[in-house]
């Protein structure tokens, strides 16, 4: 899981702490996170438009689901499910 955060995002905290919950549960699931500020490129490229954005990737780094906004925890999980 990738998770795009600005630095002044409150939603960004949260889905931390959400995100690093799930990637701690599931096996062989990461959660990484990237200041879209310093990043400004990429974020470009994968046309982020607000942070939180989390995108979920499958094993080949293909993006299968994409959320915006501070995501439930339910949603991640299952959003996993399409990724493994």
């Amino acid at each position: 899981m990738v998770q795009f955060s600005s630095a002044f995002c409150q939603p960004c905290r949260a889905t931390r702490r959400t995100l690093a919950e799930v990637a701690a549960m599931v096996d062989g699931v990461a959660h990484v996170e990237i200041d879209a500020e310093e990043r400004l490129a990429l974020v470009r490229e994968l046309r982020i438009e607000r942070t939180p954005t989390v995108l979920v990737l499958d094993a080949g780094g293909a993006v299968v689901r994409r959320a915006e906004g501070q995501p439930r925890r339910a949603d991640v999980i299952a959003a996993l499910g399409q990724a493994v």
